[in-house]
């Protein structure tokens, strides 16, 4: 497994996490997966095994189910591994406060997510959207306290604009709180708006960036193309992914996967693997998390590291991939002197 560096700190994290947004499968994810304790186990060994020493959650992944899971499976492995959760959606149908950023509902959160994870610290733990109800000042404060108290070893926040992002680590800065180091975010071949702002800021202020969802809630995955398109009725088109349907272009996603057949058989990868490690050669990156239904996905992601695509390979799948940018992005690009060189 290769490790990298979690930018703009001494911390090395594996290139892979695996994500556990599987585990459980229920309050809204049951199209998700349904992976027991048991199986869990399995993948957690499977992933030590393999070097992949880092794993993320979240309090609101099956209502908190996931986590429990997730902490019944590492239970005398603690000291092995990284874990990695969230905060900030809703934990309750009726409890107004039982969501957001604010101070009240983080700190009962990160405890609450402790005392499911069966541990007495969380190694990176994030604020999973951005919560414009709440002063940044308060949730900052309130994370530099989790901080401070040891319960947390860093901060990241997860779904934010570059405006946000970038607010907060003024916020930070001006008064010497901890600072978010890591910022999780959508982005794959299909869809490459994280290139447009949050990824030079990320260069910028020395943000690390963990990708979620690298293969498009499983279009990148090899199973679907123009002869075998995403069924109308299945899981994916009916929105029970990550990636809604109505952000995607099919007929991008089919030409991308051209290219990737073409790849896969050149190196004797999978198309999933080639997809994956393209994510891998862009700036920022410093792990993806991988989810995975079955052990045998899990294997199969697993194969995406220690090796790399060529240049040449990169430029195809960069080209297959583009898409026009918005405004003042395609403006900007008419001055490229003034730009910064952020691609190989």
């Amino acid at each position: 497994m290769e490790y990298r560096n979690l930018n703009g700190t001494g911390l090395f994290v594996p290139a892979l996490t695996l994500g556990t947004a599987t585990f459980g499968g229920t309050h809204g994810f049951e199209g998700w997966g349904h992976t027991d304790v048991s199986e869990a186990t399995r993948m957690v060994d499977m992933c030590l095994d393999a070097g992949l020493n880092m794993f993320d959650t979240a309090d609101m992944y099956s209502r908190g189910l996931a986590e429990e899971i997730l902490g019944k499976a590492i239970a005398g492995k603690r000291n092995r591994l990284l874990l990695a959760t969230k905060g900030t959606f809703p934990m309750s149908d009726n409890d107004r406060n039982a969501s957001g950023a604010s101070r009240y509902h983080i700190i009962r959160a990160c405890e609450a997510s402790l005392k499911r994870l069966g541990t007495d610290h969380i190694d990176l733990y994030y604020i999973h959207g951005f919560d414009a109800n709440t002063p940044v000042e308060e949730t900052l404060r309130a994370l530099d306290d989790l901080v401070s108290s040891g319960k947390v070893g860093y901060i990241g926040c997860s779904n934010f604009s570059g405006w946000h992002l970038m607010k907060s680590l003024a916020v930070s800065e001006k008064y010497g709180w901890h600072k978010y180091v890591a910022h999780q975010v959508y982005y794959s071949l299909l869809n490459r708006d994280f290139e447009w702002e949050l990824m030079p800021l990320g260069v910028d202020q020395h943000v690390g960036t963990f990708i979620w969802s690298p293969l498009a809630a499983g279009r990148l995955g090899g199973k679907y193309r123009r002869n075998t398109p995403i069924p109308a009725d299945g899981r994916v088109a009916n929105g029970g992914v990550p990636v809604r349907d109505d952000v995607v272009s099919y007929e991008l996603l089919y030409n991308i996967v051209d290219v990737l057949d073409e790849i896969a058989a050149e190196t004797g990868k999978t198309v999933a693997q080639v997809a994956l490690n393209w994510l891998l050669q862009r700036p920022t990156v410093c792990s993806l998390v991988i989810g995975a239904r079955t052990e045998e996905h899990l294997k199969q992601n697993l194969g995406a590291v220690g090796w790399n695509l060529s240049e040449e390979q990169i430029k195809r799948l960069e080209e297959a991939s583009r898409q026009p940018k918005p405004y003042p992005y395609w403006h900007q690009d008419q001055r490229p002197e003034l730009k910064a060189q952020l691609f190989f």
